[in-house]
């Protein structure tokens, strides 16, 4: 279904429920990874993504379609991402630094990431990097999200995120260079 039938279906009493069956199944794999590289661990990512359609739900009657719908989304997914890692650092009572290291080791011991060394290196230095610009590395590296796009997601300018999104990709080349040596 496109984005405008689920729209429309959603639109009728009778059919939100199917209608918003089809934006799950339509959009869960994409958010279900987006969500994953923000908080790395599965079971928090299915819990986050969980939270992310509930609010979802509850707010697609206000949508305005000024936006895709898959904007919006990614929006909701990235904000409860951020919630999420902000409640774990509070919880816990934790640094930044030992909530990366937590994140890191989650990596390491997940039977869900079968990435070479290369790529868990990748992992680790992307850990590294503060919140916001770890979502602006992953939409525009894994996603491919042109920044006009991004910007409607994360509420930030174009140029802000070019240079998060630089900044990001320097703070990686020097890890990866720091841990080859």
């Amino acid at each position: 279904m496109t984005d405008e039938e689920i729209l429309s279906k959603y639109k009728i009493v009778e059919s939100r429920d199917s209608a918003f069956k089809a934006l799950v199944i339509k959009y869960q794999q994409r958010l279900y990874y987006h969500i994953r590289r923000m908080v790395i661990d599965h079971d928090d990512t299915n819990d986050v993504l969980q939270n992310a359609f509930i609010k979802a739900w509850k707010g697609l009657d206000t949508f305005r379609e000024e936006s895709q719908l898959y904007t919006w989304l990614y929006r909701i997914a990235t904000n409860e991402s951020f919630t999420f890692l902000a409640q774990k650092q509070k919880k816990f009572a934790h640094s930044l630094d030992d909530v990366q290291n937590n994140l890191s080791n989650k990596l390491h011991s997940d039977k869900y990431f079968d990435g070479n060394k290369i790529e868990m290196q990748l992992q680790q230095a992307i850990l590294t990097l503060p919140d916001k610009q770890r979502a602006v590395f992953n939409l525009r590296y894994y996603d491919e999200m042109p920044y006009e796009e991004m910007s409607r997601v994360l509420g930030t300018s174009e140029g802000a995120l070019k240079a998060s999104y630089h900044h990001a990709v320097k703070k990686i080349e020097t890890f990866v260079r720091g841990n080859d040596a």
